[in-house]
């Protein structure tokens, strides 16, 4: 007993693939890229904050929290 062979049909072979991508499948990458793309040149203009101590006093209450 033979097998059965699977050939592919000849309007398989001779017809394109269409895709159809909804608008947001395209324009949702684009803006992250764009987004991130940003953050990273602008994030040479950033400079650290040494006008709020607050952090500081923080961090030291949480220490000497622990240290107990």
């Amino acid at each position: 007993m033979s097998a059965p062979t699977y050939t592919r049909s000849p309007r398989s072979a001779s017809a394109g693939v269409e895709v159809r991508l909804p608008w947001w499948a395209i324009a949702l990458p684009a803006v992250a890229f764009a987004a991130l793309l940003l953050m990273m040149v602008g994030s040479g203009q950033a400079h650290a904050a040494t006008d709020d101590p607050a952090i500081g006093q923080l961090l030291q209450r949480i220490v000497d929290l622990l240290a107990r």
